[in-house]
């Protein structure tokens, strides 16, 4: 037995876990446990700080439902998700591509299916918007039956996870590609929202001080075989916060500005953003670049 101190504890802990059978198991708990033992050495963690910290992590657990994620949205207001997206992108993408950005809290599988140009709107109302464009790949040949799945705010900033009763959907839905890859949508203007602040998250944005601010934006999550598969976002480019967004996913390259008579559009009377998203061949070795998941399929796990 060695006595053990705040050095060599390190070292021991990593001796003990080396018998850990699975070789990314234990490449990744010993990068873990070297680094957050720096941290707590770094600054000279407190027992009451540590304490506060297990608290805040247990007050995030407790927060988590079936339709809501509060674990997710601190991995995006810390900006690790968006670190994990960008990382996952650059290893696993071949060729170039849209620019991807964050699934978020609020995706939910199995949206309702529409036809070309139809309205996700069921029951929210507000200004109408129009979204269109192709799917196309990296010799700009547009993918035929690609899965479109969108998902935004109402015109009052409010998901339908937050608006109405959670087994409603709303705002929300699939679209495929025809067979020049082309696809219509029709929704409202979305807008800008705070991320969910009565819960210990919030409670954190709020004592650094920052605004907890989404722009108003639009998700996209794109499929179609043999393709990598897209998660991305069009942002709103008047969104007051559009260059300070709480979770760090805007790109220029997502920018839009919806105006009316855009040539091609469905209907040139309402504003509308042509928007054509390239997709990437799928490496081999690709599983899945969503870095995110419906809240209710990560509680039943």
């Amino acid at each position: 037995m060695a006595d053990l101190n705040e050095k060599t504890v390190t070292d021991a802990v990593i001796e003990q876990m080396a018998s850990t059978p699975d070789p990314r198991m234990r490449e990744v708990m010993e990068s873990l446990v070297q680094h957050l033992h720096a941290f707590a050495r770094d600054v000279r963690l407190t027992p009451a700080e540590w304490l506060g910290a297990i608290g805040f992590l247990t007050k995030v657990g407790q927060t988590c439902t079936p339709y809501r994620q509060e674990f997710i949205l601190l991995s995006d207001t810390l900006g690790l998700s968006r670190l994990v997206n960008l990382m996952d992108d650059t290893a696993n993408r071949v060729g170039e591509a849209t620019e991807t950005s964050l699934l978020g809290p609020f995706y939910r599988e199995a949206s309702p299916r529409f036809g070309y140009g139809e309205s996700i709107a069921v029951h929210a109302k507000g200004p109408e918007m129009i979204l269109f464009g192709r799917v196309v790949n990296e010799a700009g040949e547009g993918v035929p039956d690609a899965v479109v799945e969108i998902w935004s705010t109402d015109a009052d900033g409010a998901y339908d996870l937050q608006a109405k009763s959670p087994e409603v959907m709303d705002m929300r839905g699939q679209f495929r590609t025809d067979a020049e890859g082309r696809y219509a949508i029709r929704t409202l203007v979305p807008l800008g929202y705070s991320i969910p602040m009565d819960g210990p998250v919030g409670a954190m944005v709020t004592a650094q001080s920052r605004h907890g601010m989404r722009p108003a934006h639009i998700h996209m999550l794109i499929g179609a075989e043999g393709y990598r598969e897209l998660v991305t976002a069009l942002y709103l480019g008047d969104d007051p916060n559009i260059d300070s967004d709480t979770v760090f996913g805007v790109s220029e390259s997502l920018v839009v500005r919806p105006q009316t008579g855009v040539e091609g559009s469905p209907d040139p009377s309402i504003p509308a953003v042509r928007y054509d998203f390239q997709v990437a061949r799928r490496a081999a070795h690709d599983t899945s670049g969503r870095v995110g998941a419906d809240p209710s399929k990560i509680a039943a796990e």
